[in-house]
């Protein structure tokens, strides 16, 4: 059994058969399965039993997963968790709104059930205290908040301050787009002595040092809106 047993997960899917296929699969992970059939029943459901994470269909009648997704974002109680949103749209622009939406992580269908779980997991581990302590994983790279290190691969890198808290922002939120306003709000705080170019500058830094030891670059550029975190991406 998992090392997350017990730890309740939510799933919210109008179409029974997914709904209990992945019920199945997260409990013999070891989760306990919290279900709801519509949007309104995963709200209630999602404020009264506060799950560890929500697994959510985009497409569902009355209240979408989009919609479902605004509102426990905009609750103090289900503000901090973690939604990963299941969906037939692979366009780049819906995948966006998803994540703009509050989700926090993106699965197109038909997907496997394996990378269901890993997905699960990682989430967990970014947001759970447990056995991973101060670890923070996203792929290959690590982050010791503790002892403030980071690594790729398992070799140290060598990061500025600056270049750390933006590296802890973006992998926060692995395929989300930031713009530059708002890693600017969480980085420097709304510091008046920098601009957007400030921010441009540092992501080439922290850029340069991921790329350290090998050609892969993990930072995605959204032209004309901001920078994201994609262990898939191999190019600027």
């Amino acid at each position: 059994m998992s090392s997350d047993s017990g730890l309740k997960v939510l799933i919210v899917e109008d179409e029974a058969p997914q709904l209990e296929m992945l019920a199945y699969n997260l409990e013999k992970s070891g989760y306990r399965v919290l279900k709801a059939a519509d949007g309104e029943e995963g709200l209630l459901v999602a404020r009264e039993e506060m799950p560890a994470l929500v697994i959510l269909d985009w497409m569902m009648p009355e209240l979408s997963g989009i919609e479902l997704c605004r509102q426990l974002k905009r609750h103090n109680e289900t503000r901090q968790t973690p939604i990963l949103m299941l969906t037939a749209r692979g366009e780049e622009s819906d995948k966006v709104r998803g994540l703009d939406s509050g989700a926090d992580d993106y699965l197109v269908k038909p997907y496997s059930i394996a990378e269901l779980l890993a997905r699960v997991r990682a989430m967990l581990r970014r947001t759970e205290p447990g056995s991973d302590g101060s670890m923070i994983e996203y792929g290959d790279i690590c982050i010791d908040t503790e002892k403030v290190r980071v690594f790729r691969n398992s070799v140290p890198l060598e990061l500025g301050p600056t270049e750390y808290r933006l590296l802890n922002v973006l992998i926060s939120r692995p395929g989300r787009v930031w713009s530059r306003d708002q890693l600017m709000e969480r980085v420097w705080e709304h510091d008046l002595d920098i601009d957007q170019r400030t921010v441009d500058v540092h992501i080439g830094r922290l850029r340069k040092a991921l790329r350290q030891y090998d050609t892969i670059g993990p930072i995605r550029t959204v032209r004309s809106v901001g920078y994201a975190i994609d262990i898939a991406e191999t190019s600027d």
